[in-house]
């Protein structure tokens, strides 16, 4: 990639143009708010990622100056605060700062072109600059901009649908048919799971995904499909949200503090529910994956009398083989393509569980990568071997803090370039936006 140019900037533009058409979804209205309170204003992350790429790629790689200082450390690091009282003072500290729309225009503009210029003429692998060992600034700028995007539509997704002034567009149309799948497991024999990258064998990978190495891991039964909307019916009429031994003492706090009597994409209506999508309210889909917190999900599966799969089962059950080896993807080697899953901004909302047959592990699990971040039960920590990235060194390591939980796999808008085995996401376990799912292990 990094040797042919065109592609490269081919890619930069893709992901660039993609962000535009994000941006130029949302109303003037709403541009200095907080769709999700814990995180930041809209206007910081139009600006936050052409900022990122000029810091890392221009001005820490090339050593040269960037656009304007005064934006690039404005809008340096979208490290979000994670209580209401740390966000809200954040939010009243900053409120004065942000530039108007124009301005922010007119830097991404500005900072586009530098950036543009750089990938097709500057050096961007040099082993004696850390940050452009290996073209790691490239990589680090590009896939940062691709998970950035995944955030603003969940953001975009609490939006008032009057804020979101293109609307739907044409063609849109959600994927609402079909029946749930029945409940049933799939038993995954004993043997190893492969978790992180090798360095030097992959292009780029984030600093957590190193070092490669293997772990043990005895038999174990697995859900062969996502948890469904219509699965969590039945847990909320059995009063799941009711019933306190089935939390654990921080998520019940977190249950009675927010009033929570359903999942975050759900809305009470007529004595059901709707399903907020990102264009309309839909009638509930049961076929649907829930999308709800690891609270949620680790609660569900108390009632169930399971357990959420921890990283290295995720691990075997999507990429182990019952011979004993292991695929580069659930389904195989083959690169990722439509018919495997729901990924790659293939939609806004989810799919029905198990419609993407050919994306089927060996074993006959479905949907371990795409429809929904699959959560569980593993603390994100490092691997040994971990060493901090020199384009981004606090990337992970400021979330070795045993408050984070890795999820696994791909959302229908997570990019293919982040469709690796050794890509892991975390987010804390009270953390309702993010759109994720999951399924239950035998304890």
């Amino acid at each position: 990639m990094l040797e042919d140019r065109q592609a490269l900037v081919a890619w930069f533009d893709r992901t660039r143009a993609r962000s535009a058409a994000l941006f130029e979804m949302i109303d003037e209205a709403a541009y200095y708010t907080r769709p999700i309170t814990l995180r930041h204003p809209i206007v910081f992350y139009q600006g936050h990622l052409p900022a990122f790429a000029i810091n890392i790629l221009i001005k820490k790689g090339l050593g040269r100056p960037g656009v304007d200082a005064r934006l690039e450390d404005l809008f340096a690091r979208g490290i979000d605060p994670h209580t209401q009282d740390a966000a809200d003072a954040t939010e009243e500290r900053t409120r004065a700062l942000w530039p108007s729309r124009q301005e922010v225009d007119a830097y991404v503009r500005q900072a586009d072109h530098l950036l543009r210029e750089a990938l097709l003429n500057d050096t961007l692998v040099r082993d004696d600059v850390p940050v452009l060992r290996g073209g790691e600034a490239v990589f680090t700028v590009i896939e940062h901009e691709a998970m950035h995007q995944e955030t603003l539509l969940y953001m975009w997704h609490r939006l008032p649908y009057a804020l979101k002034g293109a609307g739907a567009p044409d063609g849109y149309s959600p994927w609402v048919s079909g029946r749930p799948p029945d409940r049933s497991e799939v038993r995954i024999a004993e043997g190893v799971a492969t978790l992180g990258a090798r360095r030097g064998a992959v292009a780029f990978g984030w600093d957590n995904e190193f070092e490669q190495h293997t772990v043990p891991v005895p038999a174990f039964d697995i859900d062969a499909h996502s948890v469904t909307n219509a699965d969590w019916l039945r847990f909320i009429e059995a009063g799941g949200y009711r019933t306190q031994s089935l939390w654990t003492p921080e998520d019940w706090q977190w249950v009675r503090a927010e009033g929570r009597t359903h999942p975050g994409f759900w809305m009470p209506h007529g004595g059901g529910y709707l399903w907020r999508g990102q264009f309309e309210e839909i009638e509930l889909p049961l076929s649907w994956p829930v999308y709800v917190s690891l609270a949620e999900a680790r609660a569900f599966a108390r009632w169930a009398g399971r357990a959420l799969p921890t990283e290295a089962q995720y691990h075997r059950a999507a990429f182990g083989e019952p011979g004993g080896g292991e695929r580069a993807y659930p389904w195989g080697d083959d690169p990722p393509a439509a018919a495997h899953g729901h990924f790659d901004f293939a939609e806004w909302d989810p799919a029905p569980a198990g419609s993407h047959a050919q994306g089927a592990s060996a074993w006959g699990v479905h949907d371990l990568m795409g429809n929904g971040w699959e959560w569980t039960s593993t603390v994100f920590a490092p691997f040994d071997g971990f060493t901090p990235m020199a384009s981004y060194p606090e990337y992970s390591a400021d979330f070795f803090d045993g408050q984070h939980y890795v999820l696994k796999g791909a959302s229908p808008v997570t990019a293919r370039e982040l469709l690796r085995p050794s890509f892991r996401n975390w987010f804390r376990p009270q953390y309702p936006y993010v759109y994720a799912k999951f399924r239950t292990v035998s304890r």
